[in-house]
């Protein structure tokens, strides 16, 4: 029985996983334990955290895999630091030192860091977004499709997934990449590259295409297999400390809005346009796969596979029969997979048994923190709380929703990837009209167009919802059932750009984005039966089958790990209630809380 650490480091969302024998026993990012976001360092805290869950200390492991070759991402940066010079030189100083001090020493880090002196793995970065997209998913043998950034050279790839191995046939090069696209796009719009391409696609929806024919012209040479090439001269990532060039400011009619600067209506139609333009790349991309390989079901990782909108597309277009998105779809999940790359290539593992159900089992895979850690918490803090049996904490919370309180969700095992799935979550009432304004600027301190994602019982998903599967991991977009659409008066109508915001469109106008689109999550019995118990007891008293389900974070913070993280949080916030486990906690019955640090006001400019 095999024991493998996966880690992967070093670019952004750094991450830990521990498989045994197969099996996932535990996945976290970075981020959660240093509390910096988005943390690209090496994953200590995390790989320590798995090594706890399993119960093992470092000598008990058999293997540790790493995410990607670090001598051949370093021959692409030095290869094209040399093309651009001597105009990249800045950029190359600026790398050159950690390259040198500590990237291209994985081995002795890992031993310093974790005192382990065992084999080490390398995997190629996209044979590990594939590794994480097929080995977990519920296909036994299945297309994949990988587009991101950048890896080793690698910005996308295909291939399929057979049993025990998948096989890589087909690649697209740097610099010539969908990923850095859309991030040029998003440093364009005024968002920071490799975290604000959420935002990018959400303002998508209060523009218009108009910009769609300037880039397809002059930015993209685009071939009907999906493959292209970029215009480069209107880029400066090669060489530059910056994504796109003045000739790009030149075509799109300025310079990169200036970040906390109000958005106009070019940055909402180049944020349409673009995200056209990616939807029409994977589309064609897709298209390919299916037709070179013949498979009928496709498994989808790297970063690009977040766009949830262009998820959404693909499915509608029923180019596969069936869909599966790696839910940590980006570079933390290269640690999973770099260990299913050890697993299956290099010890010759056999496949598991595959059931209806994928292997990450709702991706609650990070630390829980027990009853007994709570109360010790609850006790050190001062805070007083209301402990409830699981019926009538799941009654109590679901009434105090329902009249529209606003509650941080704390429960089990923390979530892998970028999404709250229902156990570090705050959670409100989608019919509430002032819902999404509340959330985003009294709790999140974000942006005031952003949406909110519905969390749905699976059973009930086709009744609200054009869906026919399921969505576990919010990486679907859906609209929303039409005889749960409003309509719009005239006035409402001649509204464009961000006026449109505030008109109810649905029953749930919290979660109901302007196109009347949901990028929603669907919650099985079987993967989360205590977030599940709660909506099933939200319907009961309301008839909905539907919360908001949002981050347990604000704006700036990584996800919440801990009971004093969520307490903070809950204390710094708009929050109504804290549920920490079984306790209930009301903002009104805590003693005074000192905000040393004014840190609602430090991440409303962050």
């Amino acid at each position: 029985m095999a024991t493998i650490l996966g880690i992967s480091a070093y670019y952004h969302d750094s991450a830990a996983c521990l498989l045994r024998d197969g099996e996932i026993v535990a996945a976290a990012q970075e981020e959660r334990f240093s509390r910096v976001k988005h943390d690209h360092r090496f994953p200590e805290h995390a790989a320590r955290a798995c090594l706890r869950e399993a119960g093992i200390d470092v000598d008990a492991l058999d293997c540790v895999a790493f995410y990607d070759k670090p001598f051949l991402k370093f021959e692409r940066i030095l290869e094209t630091h040399l093309a651009v010079s001597p105009r990249g030189l800045p950029a190359f100083i600026q790398a050159i030192p950690t390259w040198l001090g500590e990237k291209l020493w994985i081995p002795d880090l890992i031993s310093r860091a974790l005192g382990y002196r065992g084999p080490i793995v390398f995997a190629e970065h996209h044979e590990s977004h594939a590794a994480s997209a097929f080995f977990p998913s519920p296909f036994s043998r299945a297309a994949f499709l990988t587009m991101d950034g950048v890896g080793e050279w690698a910005t996308s790839s295909w291939g399929v997934g057979d049993g025990n191995g998948v096989e890589l046939m087909a690649e697209l090069h740097f610099p010539h990449s969908l990923g850095l696209l859309y991030s040029a796009f998003t440093y364009h719009a005024g968002f920071k590259v490799n975290s604000g391409e959420y935002k990018l696609m959400g303002l998508a929806p209060y523009g218009e295409p108009r910009y769609v024919q300037a880039i397809r012209e002059h930015l993209l040479d685009l071939k009907e297999d999906g493959s292209f090439r970029m215009n480069l001269k209107y880029f400066d990532y090669l060489g530059g400390l910056r994504m796109t060039s003045p000739a790009f400011d030149r075509l799109f009619g300025g310079p990169p809005r200036e970040p906390e600067t109000p958005l106009t209506q070019r940055e909402m139609d180049l944020a349409r346009s673009i995200q056209e333009v990616t939807e029409d790349v994977v589309l064609r991309m897709a298209r390919h796969v299916r037709k070179e390989t013949g498979e009928r079901d496709l498994c989808l990782a790297g970063g690009v596979a977040l766009n949830c909108v262009a998820n959404g597309k693909l499915l509608r277009a029923g180019v596969f029969d069936r869909l599966w998105i790696q839910p940590a779809a980006g570079d933390a999940g290269g640690a999973l997979g770099a260990a299913y790359v050890a697993h299956h290539h290099h010890l010759r593992a056999p496949a598991r048994t595959r059931t209806a159900r994928d292997a990450l089992r709702g991706a609650l895979l990070g630390p829980a923190h027990d009853d007994s850690e709570i109360a010790r918490f609850l006790e050190h803090q001062g805070a007083r709380g209301d402990r409830l049996d699981d019926r009538s904490l799941l009654d109590e919370v679901a009434g105090l929703l329902a009249e529209g309180k606003v509650v941080g969700w704390f429960q089990g095992r923390m979530e892998f990837g970028p999404r709250a799935l229902g156990n570090r979550s705050i959670l409100g009432d989608p019919r509430a009209p002032d819902m999404q304004k509340r959330m985003n600027l009294a709790i999140k301190f974000r942006e005031g167009f952003r949406p909110f994602a519905p969390a749905v019982l699976a059973e009930r998903a086709a009744e609200w919802f054009e869906i026919d599967c399921e969505s576990p991991y919010m990486l679907l977009v859906a609209e929303v059932k039409k005889e749960r659409q409003r309509p719009m008066s005239e006035e409402d109508r001649r509204k464009w750009g961000i006026d449109q915001l505030n008109v109810i469109r649905s029953d749930i106008p919290a979660v109901t984005h302007v196109d009347y689109s949901a990028r929603l999550q669907t919650v099985h019995r079987d993967d989360n039966p205590r977030f599940h118990g709660l909506l099933s007891a939200f319907e009961a008293r309301t008839g909905c089958p539907v919360l908001v389900n949002t981050s347990f974070n604000v704006r700036g913070e990584p996800i919440v790990e801990s009971p004093a993280d969520a307490y903070t949080c809950f204390m710094r916030t708009g929050m109504d209630l804290l549920v920490l486990g079984n306790v209930l906690l009301r903002k009104e019955q805590q003693p005074p809380f000192e905000d040393t640090e004014n840190w609602s006001r430090r991440h409303v400019l962050d």
